[in-house]
């Protein structure tokens, strides 16, 4: 072969011409069709998970698990980096955070997306659900799945449900016994509207707080109460200041495990079929570690000295027509709520 001075070759007395330009443009347009034609699965990423508890908090261990699951399953392309204890803000920031794009998972609680997805606020009515048994068989049955199809129209991908367990009130010096016992009692509550108006229709103040700052007014005394569930209220060390801890179970609220629509359009279909997978494996890995929690929270904080109060529900419960009255007011929330209720 003899190179030519200007850069292309001969070959038996043939000359091979560097390519024109009609055939340097077939040649990207290929190129671009390939790229095209590529998986957007193999593109590697890491996707930034939120959570608001402490590191060894099952919600954040089930992260921990899907994290594990998504690497192995997808031959380590993608993983995932769990941003626990608030590193990401408190619950109402990581839900703008991930409605954007800047956050990819997050773990919150139904109560602070009322404002944003009010169909999944349905699932934080009070009294809502009879027992842990009956929100399980909603939530994974056809209405869980509908209710977190409703976070997509929002930015959101609704991927699995978490167990919150059943949240009660705790206080400081007296104890709530009857719904009077709550009167003119300033009680923190979730950032939700909803929660607001269930302390307000029991006659006590509603303060909303973040997560993060009960522990501090509790400790002064800003605020007289609280309510959460049992592993929260031991591992905040709340019951060092509220000692009595009511049990209304007044709403079991569950949590929420969403992914940015943003980061979800950028999945294949197969891998979005391999985080739906890992999501729904997570959720049944957080129930076991859930029920385990929650009976070691109970038997640490009744041995720390907290008294454990039994009330008679019925008048809470007679106390929550306003809070339906004024969040249960379409047709289809309506059905909604009347389709929870009738599954056995």
């Amino acid at each position: 072969m003899i190179r030519h001075p200007l850069g292309w070759a001969a070959k038996g007395g043939r000359c091979l011409l560097p390519p024109g330009p009609a055939i340097i443009l077939g040649l990207m347009a290929f190129v671009a069709a390939v790229a095209l034609l590529s998986p957007a699965s193999a593109v590697a990423r890491e996707f930034r998970a939120a959570d608001t508890q402490s590191a060894d908090y099952p919600t954040v261990q089930a992260l921990e698990f899907l994290g594990r699951l998504v690497a192995e399953r997808s031959g380590g392309r993608h993983s995932v980096r769990v941003f626990h204890s608030r590193q990401l803000g408190e619950e109402k920031e990581t839900i703008e955070q991930t409605r954007v794009g800047a956050i990819d998972l997050n773990r919150s609680n139904v109560a602070p997306f009322s404002g944003v997805v009010p169909t999944a606020a349905v699932t934080a009515l009070p009294f809502l659900f009879r027992s842990p048994e009956h929100l399980h068989r909603v939530l994974d049955g056809p209405i869980g799945a509908e209710i977190l199809a409703a976070f997509e129209p929002h930015g959101f991908i609704g991927l699995c449900f978490y167990d919150s367990g059943a949240r009660s009130f705790y206080t400081r010096g007296q104890a709530i016994r009857t719904v009077a016992d709550l009167k003119g009692r300033r009680i923190r509550v979730q950032q939700s509207d909803q929660m607001v108006a269930l302390v307000q229709a029991l006659g006590a103040v509603a303060v909303p707080l973040p997560y993060g700052q009960v522990g501090t007014a509790l400790g002064t005394g800003i605020i007289d109460g609280a309510e959460n569930n049992w592993p929260s209220y031991f591992e905040t060390g709340h019951f060092r200041y509220a000692k009595s801890y009511t049990l209304t179970e007044h709403t079991m609220s569950p949590e929420v495990l969403v992914m940015s629509k943003k980061a979800w359009d950028e999945l294949s279909g197969p891998d979005r079929a391999m985080f739906r997978q890992a999501a729904a494996e997570s959720a049944g890995y957080m129930r076991k570690l859930w029920q385990a929690r929650e009976q070691d929270a109970i038997a640490a904080v009744t041995k720390a000295g907290a008294s454990v109060i039994e009330v008679d529900k019925q008048p809470f419960i007679d106390a929550m027509t306003p809070v339906y009255d004024r969040f249960v007011v379409s047709p289809e929330t309506r059905d909604l709520v009347r389709r929870i209720q009738a599954v056995p």
